[in-house]
């Protein structure tokens, strides 16, 4: 990857705010879901070729699905901890790789599901629940 491939940052939490806003989203709700692509997009430009993001937008909840066949994740425990970064030189030069992308995703999603495998990739599910629903805890599992 090189610095260019990030130049595009933000487009798509920029567009999946602005469906969420125009399908009557509650503001707070738009906010977490916001911050959660951001985080997961930045992490696709940096770490891999490319990925998909799938958002999906339910009466009770929204789901973000992150998938990529990036190098994957060799510690999950390690990759959430606050400040753990592998980001490359040239992405931390740009402002980028301060170890809190995947913490982020993870405070702001109600339920969040980090699974990935070295040399395959990664696929997390994050989903925020609507109109005063229960937080629903977080979990991870191993393989992808």
């Amino acid at each position: 990857m090189s610095p260019g491939a990030i130049a595009d940052v933000g487009a798509v939490s920029t567009q999946i705010r602005r469906i969420l806003r125009e399908l009557g989203v509650e503001p707070e709700v738009v906010r977490r879901v916001g911050i959660i692509c951001f985080e997961g997009e930045t992490n696709i430009a940096i770490f891999t070729k490319g990925g998909r993001i799938t958002l999906m937008v339910w009466d009770d909840r929204v789901e973000l699905f992150f998938a990529d066949n990036g190098p994957g994740i060799e510690d999950l425990e390690l990759v959430r901890r606050p400040g753990y970064s592998t980001a490359p030189d040239w992405a931390r030069e740009l402002g980028f790789g301060a170890g809190m992308g995947i913490p982020n995703m993870e405070k702001n999603a109600d339920t969040f599901v980090l699974r990935s495998r070295p040399g395959k990739g990664t696929a997390i599910r994050a989903t925020v629940w609507r109109k005063g629903n229960e937080r629903q805890g977080s979990s991870a599992g191993p393989g992808a």
